[in-house]
């Protein structure tokens, strides 16, 4: 038999009192191991979803989808300031009222992929998983409100098309969508909240080389961070995700920065009376389009479902939260140490840390490299690190002749190019945006703008240079931000590069 408190109220939006929570210990729970997780999965993930840069229509497409099956409810519950739909989806008549909301950073759109694998799996039947489905439905009252700020989805920005971070915006109100979220938050007062979000890729786990893959963090509700039984909820809430996650990424998972702001959407939602959890998607080696991470993040979010569902969250002890790590800031593309650098006829030895910039192109990307640190960097890391002892800085050349297109160049022709110290080759015809504007080839081509090879190291600068050997060797190129063993055949050609 259960034993339920109910909740003294917290001051602020919420004001009913209808805030439960199981408080007896060691409550029996749903255990699913990772084989299980993993065949879910695999089922149900929604295949037309594949890459970061989808639009509102790709979103809108599949919500009426879902509207036609007629399991999760659909419910257009407001428009952006540029008119694009909003939609929450509703599955379950139980009495915990959970909330999630994704992609308020119209750039962070790793957890609406995994909400839509979601949806997918609350929809089916019949195939050994529907005491979940039961468990659930039975349980709880899930709303979901994927792509909140679609204006920013369109052009991948974080921003609203007010120009406003909305996660800077609980306060006040003053975007549409903010004001939005705010509002569903008073309607359905819920009694837990997950704040979908992706960080930087360059976070690390604190003295270690592991990209964080994901950060939790159960927010501050005041400026002193007390832990009231809320917060702790949350905070056993994140101990669940984090037991999972080290089954999958061990050392990878760390705690965002619980600084508390008035302004934030999470500290707000927990000064209201919502035991929320922000997940953070950051970053996983090969990873670039974050599948593996949108996988992370069906997994802990359908666990931690169940967990409220049956109360066994509260199994877990608040001070495991206190062990996991705070991100720390320390890691680079790449890191080259111990780099002979010649610069007014003097040499010496340093190290360099290099990140790739992204730059959207409607649905896809390119980068620009640029060194982003210059000197000791004992301490920072690199997805791809060399030791470069014994190795110095050549300039790359341009190749003297041009060519007529593209066309007459594959990706090996220009990898072996690229092996001769050619980083550079310009085009005679215009590159139209339609037909090739980006690239995958080891190399840059130029139309309207001279592509130049870096000519010093420096800070900001660009990374397009090679590594040789005493005697003038070349081992490595540093191309646009990559690292590129020039003794290795590339596996697969994929630097992610634009017509200058």
């Amino acid at each position: 038999m259960r034993n339920i408190l109910i909740l003294v109220c917290a001051i602020g939006i919420f004001t009913s009192c209808d805030a439960k929570k199981d408080t007896q210990m060691n409550i029996n729970a749903m255990k699913i191991d990772t084989t299980t997780f993993n065949s879910i999965y695999s089922k149900y993930k929604e295949s037309a979803l594949q890459h970061r840069r989808f639009k509102h229509y790709d979103v809108d497409s599949l919500v009426q989808i879902h509207k036609q099956r007629d399991i999760i409810a659909v419910q257009k519950i407001g428009e952006s300031f540029q008119k694009r739909a909003i939609y929450e989806l509703s599955y379950g008549s139980g009495d915990k009222t959970v909330m999630l909301w994704s992609q308020m950073h119209g750039d962070e759109p790793t957890a609406t992929m995994a909400l839509f694998d979601l949806f997918n799996f609350l929809e089916g039947k019949g195939d050994g998983y529907d005491d979940i489905r039961k468990l659930l439905s039975s349980k709880l009252n899930i709303h979901f409100i994927p792509m909140l700020n679609p204006d920013g989805a369109e052009l991948y920005t974080r921003r609203t098309a007010q120009s406003i971070d909305m996660n800077r915006d609980a306060r006040a109100g003053q975007t549409v969508e903010g004001a939005l979220l705010r509002a569903r938050a008073a309607a359905l007062k819920p009694q837990f909240g997950f704040n979908l979000h992706d960080q930087n890729i360059y976070y690390n786990v604190p003295g270690t080389k592991n990209p964080v893959s994901i950060s939790l963090l159960a927010p501050a509700f005041n400026e002193s961070r007390d832990i009231n039984e809320v917060r702790e909820g949350a905070m056993q809430m994140a101990v669940g995700m984090n037991n999972i996650l080290q089954q999958y990424i061990p050392d990878a998972v760390a705690k965002y920065d619980d600084t508390y702001t008035q302004r934030g959407f999470g500290d707000n939602f927990q000064s209201w009376g919502a035991s929320t959890v922000l997940i953070e998607s950051g970053g996983m080696k090969g990873d670039p389009e974050k599948q593996q991470i949108r996988k992370l993040n069906f997994i802990i979010i359908l666990n931690a479902l169940i967990e409220i569902a049956e109360g066994s969250y509260q199994n877990y002890d608040k001070k495991d939260y206190e062990d996991i790590p705070f991100n720390a800031s320390q890691l680079h593309d790449v890191v080259l140490r111990n780099v002979l650098v010649e610069r007014d006829a003097i040499v010496y030895k340093t190290d360099i840390a290099i990140r790739r910039n992204e730059r959207t192109v409607d649905r896809d990307f390119f980068v620009r490299g640029a060194i982003e640190d210059i000197g000791d960097l004992q301490e920072s890391f690199g997805y791809d690190e060399l030791d470069a002892e014994g190795l110095h800085v050549i300039q790359a050349k341009i190749q003297a002749n041009p060519i007529n297109d593209l066309s007459m160049l594959t990706e090996q022709a220009a990898f072996e190019l690229l092996k001769k110290g050619i980083m550079g080759v310009a085009v005679k015809k215009n590159v139209e945006p339609q037909t090739l504007p980006l690239h995958n080839y080891p190399i840059h081509f130029y139309k309207q703008t001279v592509f130049y090879p870096t000519t010093t190291i420096d800070l900001g600068g660009t990374a397009n240079f090679y590594l040789a050997d005493k005697e003038g060797d070349l081992k490595y190129a540093i191309f646009n931000g990559y690292l590129i063993d020039l003794s290795k055949q590339p596996e697969v050609f994929k630097y992610k590069s634009r017509v200058y």
